[in-house]
């Protein structure tokens, strides 16, 4: 007897959970349906991230590390699955291994961009980076997988948060690094991702007067308007591009300085 197969639902992922959209839309793409993300999605992505933030936050780095380089063990064990999605093994290898690099990382950038400070007086001076908040991302149409964790993974490790816009065209990949990281120790809100029309989500993600700053490499020709729409609460523009550096996830960071007295 045959029997039809039972086809996957794609839904956002959005405070650890998966709703459909609020809409109940959903948009035909790579041959499944997708859903399709409103505004009030957007809105409800932001503020579950903000209720993350002081979680992640205040982890340990060397904690955050741990729960990173889960992500990286959890999607090498689904290696075959992203590679059927991408169509690439080796963009998956490059994904599976940038997380495994930031991982590393983790417990390293606050000496690397930390300082004690020399100062004219009684007191200790240091510079210590802290996390900005909650990041907007606009991922990348290509690659789909690796372009978004090039994005995402420097944003997340130095505590700071995240709300994703997936690729318009090819959103599979994003969706099933959201299984990934709800099964990876990653705390609910820590990470939301959105399926849909670029168009009509990243002014709203632009907009937002709860985001802090912004990579908007995947924006295609709109960036102006979204930076001009960022300026209103002076959102961060990240333009990071490829490759992996430190000092990608430096510019998701503010130092801040202390002064204490010494002795006291």
């Amino acid at each position: 007897m045959s029997r039809l197969p039972v086809k996957k639902t794609y839904k956002l992922y959005l405070g650890g959970a998966f709703p459909r959209s609020e809409s109940g839309r959903t948009y035909e793409v790579e041959g499944a349906n997708v859903a399709l993300a409103s505004r009030k999605d957007l809105r409800d992505a932001v503020r579950a991230a903000r209720e993350a933030f002081p979680r992640w936050a205040g982890m340990t780095a060397y904690n955050r590390g741990q729960v990173l380089y889960r992500v990286a063990e959890m999607m090498e064990g689904r290696k075959g699955q992203f590679a059927e999605l991408t169509g690439s093994e080796a963009e998956v290898n490059s994904a599976i291994d940038r997380w495994v690099w930031y991982a590393g990382w983790a417990d390293k950038l606050a000496q690397v961009l930390g300082s004690s400070n020399p100062v004219a007086g009684p007191y200790f001076n240091f510079t210590i980076p802290e996390p900005t908040g909650v990041v907007g991302i606009v991922a990348p149409e290509e690659p789909p997988l690796a372009g978004l964790v090039s994005r995402l993974a420097p944003a997340v490790v130095g505590g700071n948060v995240a709300v994703v816009i997936a690729s318009e065209r090819r959103p599979l990949a994003a969706v099933t690094l959201s299984e990934v990281l709800a099964t990876a120790d990653v705390p609910g809100g820590v990470v939301n991702v959105l399926t849909g029309r670029k168009g009509e989500l990243s002014p709203v993600l632009a907009g937002h007067m709860d985001v802090n700053a912004l990579d908007l490499d995947g924006a295609g020709d709109n960036i102006a308007e979204l930076e001009r729409l960022a300026a209103e609460n002076v959102k961060r523009i990240v333009r990071n591009g490829e490759g992996q550096s430190p000092w990608h996830a430096a510019a998701f960071l503010e130092l801040k300085t202390v002064w204490h007295p010494i002795g006291v």
